[in-house]
């Protein structure tokens, strides 16, 4: 499966924040679920399929987290190439309050 990966460390509050040119499974997940995720296994995530965009999802906790995006078609996307899909992931940081 291919799919759009972006690590990043996070604070709780933060908001990521994704554009997408075509509806898209986006998926916020700690590393523990990406490896499963990424080995096909059960994963939970925060996330879901959009079709509207921006995309905003709340991170719950602080850590390190993976941002995954793949298209939603009813075809298969080749696995010799990445989905032709234009894309931003913007992250909005919660204001330090020391």
């Amino acid at each position: 499966m291919k799919f759009i990966h972006q690590r990043e460390q996070l604070d709780e509050g933060d908001l990521v924040i994704i554009e997408s040119s075509q509806p898209c499974n986006i998926r916020l997940m700690n590393d523990a679920n990406f490896r499963s995720f990424r080995n096909g296994g059960r994963h939970s995530y925060h996330g879901g399929a959009f079709d509207r965009f921006p995309a905003k999802i709340r991170v719950p906790v602080s850590g390190f987290w993976n941002i995954t995006l793949d298209t939603v078609t009813r075809r298969a996307i080749s696995v010799t190439r990445k989905p032709k899909l234009e894309y931003s992931i913007r992250i909005r940081r919660v204001k330090s309050e020391h």
